[in-house]
Parts: structure tokens; C-alpha cells; sequence
């Protein structure tokens, strides 16, 4: 048994190493808007960045990528810190399944661990192409109850997008320390405008 985890982190390693460097990636996020409902606070965004051709090659053989988007409602305060009324998590694990040649994305409000994937909800696509795009939109999310959000109040909303690779197995968290293709990440914040939509 320890042989075995001892050549698949060698392995691992070695995939890691033989990686080719390349620069930053630049993480933008695009056409974020709130919206103000009986219901609550609705995030929408456009996450826009490249695939690391580094990353790419580790999800085709076989790790998988763990990406993370937050949010965090705030009411403004004039004599401290702003308050934190809200904060909502969506936890996004990609595989590549070899067999079936398959993408298979699945997201939670939690953390999914490595053993096993608890309440989360399952989507197989095609392509990686359409899998990132899943991954890269936002569509309506909840962010806040509406019990949340003061009526006489200015509230604001940090959106933070981040590749987490703390959840990678341990040789590839060794591997990716100072190499910034594993670094994507970007964050925004908005004004939530007073008036409720329609």
C-alpha cells in the first residue's frame, strides 16, 4: 500500500515537473449584475479567462480541478467596518472521464472532498469547451434573503472567482508554488441599487 501511494506521488511529481511554464492568466469578470427580488439578492456574472495548457493536461489525465466562486453582502457603516449580512460559496469539482471521453462537472454549496461528492448536482458535457462554460457563467444566483438586506440601508457586494489548489493532491499543491498558470482568480465589487427589479 505504501509503495503504491509512494510511486503514484512520484508519478504525480514527475507530471508536474515535466508541465512547461507559461505567464499569468488573466481572470476577468464581466457583465456582473444584482438583482433586488421579493426573494432576495440575484448574482449574475461572466467569468472570462483561458485554460492553462498546464491545467489542461492534468485534467486529461485524470485530476480533477476544484474552482470556487463567493460572494459576500455588506451594508455600508460610517463609523466602522462595513457589516457582513450574507455569505454564499459555490464549489465546482471538473474530471475528465476517459472512458466515456466525457467532462463531468459537479457543483455544491460545500466543499467536495476526495471521498466522496455528498449532495452536489451532476452534469456530463461533451466538450471541455462546454463544461468551462458552465464553469465561467453565473446565472441567478442566490446571494442573499431578502430578510438580508435593510430598506434604508447602501448595500454592496464582493464576487470573488478562484481555481482552489488546496483541494489538488499533495504533490501537485507542492508543484504549483510560484508557478502562476495555476493561479486564476479575479474579484469585483458592485453597489446593489436600491430599487427593487421588476
Amino acid at each position: 500500500m505504501v509503495r503504491r501511494l509512494a510511486a503514484w506521488l512520484l508519478l504525480a511529481w514527475a507530471v508536474v515537473c515535466a508541465l512547461p511554464v507559461a505567464a499569468d492568466v488573466p481572470t476577468d469578470i464581466s457583465q456582473m449584475r444584482l438583482e433586488r427580488t421579493e426573494e432576495g439578492v440575484f448574482l449574475s456574472a461572466s467569468v472570462r479567462f483561458d485554460l492553462p495548457a498546464v491545467v489542461e493536461d492534468a485534467l486529461l489525465k485524470g485530476v480533477p480541478m476544484y474552482f470556487v466562486a463567493e460572494a459576500e453582502v455588506f451594508r455600508d457603516r460610517w463609523y466602522w467596518y462595513d457589516k457582513k449580512l450574507a455569505t454564499t460559496t459555490r464549489h465546482m469539482r471538473l474530471s475528465y472521464q476517459p472512458l466515456t471521453r466525457r467532462w463531468r462537472l459537479h457543483t455544491s454549496p460545500t466543499p467536495i472532498g476526495n471521498t466522496g461528492l455528498g449532495v452536489t448536482l451532476g452534469q456530463n458535457f461533451e466538450t471541455l469547451g462546454e463544461a468551462m462554460g458552465a464553469i465561467q457563467r453565473i446565472s441567478r444566483w442566490k446571494v442573499a434573503e431578502a430578510a438580508d438586506i435593510e430598506p434604508d440601508a447602501r448595500h454592496n457586494v464582493d464576487f470573488r472567482f478562484y481555481m482552489d489548489v488546496a483541494q489538488l493532491p499533495r504533490p501537485f499543491q507542492i508543484g504549483t508554488v510560484g508557478q502562476p498558470d495555476w493561479r486564476i482568480a479575479g474579484s469585483r465589487n458592485q453597489r446593489l441599487i436600491a430599487e427593487s427589479a421588476p
